[in-house]
């Protein structure tokens, strides 16, 4: 009788977890399309087609990635959160757009959290204060001097935009008061850096990697805690006094909000094989990042965590977008 209800009892947990289980098997069975909210060229774009292409030969199905730009990512973003949850439309988003926007935005379309299920980290990429070669100050340390007695100014792709909000984070650590200028993008920002308009910028590494290489620009020093192994001669906020400054943006993989368990946990497990792939690892270190492999749910708690710090950075820059 006990074997009896044993079966019984597993013939039914079969049942009850064979639609899952077989809906994870079945995927994909077309394209994904993988949404970046941004436009082509910037970090999440060349990460997204990085793995995207793993993605397609490990799947034998097309991932194609389309750039859905506007509203600082929330248009992309929108476009996710009403897609089928299937898992054949992802979205490749950042900390940038998905947890400052929460705080910065009085109204978004969509819950940051309850809209998205978080499949797959991808990497974190630090980002890196930039000086003219010719600037009066040739380290951190020497620009805090220089900021602490008269008026420097730091550019931005806009009120808050992850560069100005780190910006921000930098006065409040180094006591500095640097003025805010903001641009409609970083490439205004940093053509008026280069042609002396402005003093720094906070950019991520990948955007002025050749301009470092070139000796165009000086790298000051790096937002993350650790140092970069493809500069590593460029010291950390950390070392350079700031000893809590730790800021390495991270790129993700979401899913819209009701995707079934068992699809994300394939998604995240096919990623992650992808990101132990030396190619792929090599091609990360190329832009300056540093593969990030996490399960889903350590995933939703980093996206928690920095909901709730940056909505104080916000809050201290005084920045709002209705």
């Amino acid at each position: 009788m006990f074997r009896f209800l044993r079966n019984r009892l597993c013939l039914a947990a079969v049942l009850v977890l064979s639609p899952f289980s077989l809906l994870a098997q079945d995927f994909p069975n077309r394209p994904v399309k993988i949404i970046v909210p941004q436009t082509p060229g910037g970090a999440s774009d060349a990460l997204a087609r990085i793995v995207g292409q793993k993605l397609s030969e490990k799947w034998q199905q097309s991932v194609v990635i389309e750039n859905r730009a506007g509203a600082g990512g929330n248009v992309g973003m929108e476009v996710v959160a009403q897609s089928p949850a299937d898992g054949h439309v992802l979205l490749m988003s950042y900390v940038g757009s998905h947890a400052i926007n929460a705080s910065l935005y009085k109204k978004l379309p969509f819950d940051p959290v309850k809209d998205f299920a978080p499949v797959a980290t991808l990497a974190t990429l630090p980002f890196v204060l930039v000086a003219r070669p010719d600037a009066s100050f040739k380290n951190v340390k020497e620009m805090i001097d220089v900021g602490q007695k008269t008026s420097l100014t730091f550019g931005s792709a806009g009120n808050g935009s992850v560069n100005h909000l780190l910006g921000v984070m930098f006065n409040n650590a180094a006591g500095t008061k640097m003025e805010h200028i903001p641009y409609r993008g970083a490439a205004p920002a940093m053509q008026d850096l280069l042609s002396g308009q402005i003093n720094v910028v906070f950019t991520s590494l990948p955007s002025v990697a050749g301009a470092i290489r070139n000796g165009t620009l000086r790298p000051l020093a790096l937002t993350s805690q650790a140092r970069s192994g493809t500069f590593p001669q460029v010291p950390t906020l950390a070392e350079s006094g700031l000893k809590d400054f730790d800021v390495s943006p991270w790129f993700g993989l979401f899913a819209p909000g009701q995707t079934s368990a068992a699809v994300v946990r394939k998604i995240n497990q096919d990623v992650q094989d992808i990101l132990k792939n030396k190619e792929v690892i090599d091609k990360f270190n190329a832009q300056g990042a540093d593969p990030l492999i996490r399960q889903p749910a350590e995933f939703a708690a980093i996206l928690k965590t920095d909901l709730a710090k940056w909505a104080e950075v916000v809050r201290q820059s005084g920045a709002q977008i209705d």
